[in-house]
């Protein structure tokens, strides 16, 4: 699907990751970030002379100009939010690159102030953008909306922070979204009660039928990965992951992989127990490089996916369903 530039993308990232992350780990990494921009968001503050308490700046319908301002700290759930908002809507995906690694990622002034001017806030929560809450609590607004999709979705810090990746989790929060700017807007509501049906019945058909697809032909077929990123997806497919959970959370969160799990993997990739390995093409220090190489030599299909639109100028739709596509052709592999 993504070809040699994908893996160029991966290893320039990760060369990135290391020489700016060292010895923390993206946990150690993170909370180094939160600090350094925390200092910047005080700056930026203090240089304005307000922190945002004072009367709304937005109009009795919630919007500026004309359009409400929504700002997603991810441009996967900022599409969804474009879709449904149509053009009653301005968003601004705050991680809108796919060579970023959203977990390490260091907001800059020009995010404070967008924030700052947002009528409708969606940050993807379960500690994946922590930066985000403290850029709001910076720069708070009076009548502002704010969706945590994971505390919507009643996660926690700790689990797996990869939401996007779960059909059911996308139809939740396109209807969430779908309230929360009829609250902002009640006078439009009706529009975006039909974007939302448009979205999830016609622009996802691609998207559910691939799933179907995939489910009806390798149901409870056993696969790898490198790291949570497909530990949602997976099961929607009716695939059956067996890479151990704490490999896929280690690798996700850069600390360390215990042996036994390193030996595990392995032995799953050298006796061929698994169908295809799906690897984050944004993430792959050496370790996952090793495994993708032993995967390669024992003629495994390995299948790239990413945490962001890739490439970013596509829809969410767009993109899943190629990574699907690609997910299906690699199975087919097996019975060639």
């Amino acid at each position: 699907m993504h070809g040699n530039g994908a893996h160029w993308r991966g290893d320039q990232t990760q060369a990135s990751r290391e020489t700016t992350k060292g010895p923390l780990g993206r946990a150690g990494h993170r909370a180094l970030s939160l600090a350094v921009m925390m200092l910047v968001v005080s700056l930026w503050v203090a240089a304005c002379g307000t922190t945002g308490n004072g009367p709304s700046a937005f109009s009795s319908n919630g919007a500026t100009g004309g359009q409400i301002q929504v700002v997603a700290t991810e441009n996967f759930w900022g599409s969804i939010a474009a879709q449904i908002g149509g053009d009653h809507v301005q968003v601004t995906s705050i991680i809108n690159n796919p060579n970023i690694d959203p977990h390490s990622y260091e907001p800059t002034s020009r995010d404070s102030r967008t924030v700052a001017d947002a009528r409708y806030v969606i940050l993807n929560g379960v500690g994946y953008d922590p930066w985000a809450s403290q850029l709001l609590a910076a720069n708070p607004v009076n009548g502002r909306r704010v969706l945590n999709i994971g505390t919507y979705l009643g996660k926690h810090v700790g689990g797996n922070p990869h939401l996007w990746y779960s059909p059911d989790y996308v139809t939740a929060v396109a209807n969430k979204i779908r309230d929360d700017l009829s609250a902002l807007d009640p006078a439009n509501a009706a529009a975006y009660a039909q974007s939302t049906q448009t979205f999830l019945a016609t622009r996802l058909a691609q998207y559910h039928s691939l799933i179907a697809e995939i489910k009806a032909k390798y149901a409870n077929t056993a696969v790898g990965a490198t790291e949570s990123i497909f530990a949602y997806l997976a099961p929607a497919l009716g695939l059956r992951l067996i890479t151990p959970p704490d490999y896929l959370r280690a690798v996700s969160e850069g600390t360390e992989i215990s042996a036994a799990d390193e030996a595990t993997v392995e032995q799953q990739i050298n006796q061929k127990q698994i169908a295809i390995l799906v690897y984050n093409s944004q993430n792959t220090p050496n370790n996952i490089q090793a495994a993708l190489a032993l995967a390669r030599a024992q003629h495994i299909p390995i299948v790239p996916i990413t945490e962001t639109l890739d490439p970013a100028t596509v829809s969410f739709q767009q993109w899943q369903s190629s990574q699907l596509q690609a997910i299906a052709t690699a199975l087919a592999q097996m019975r060639g």
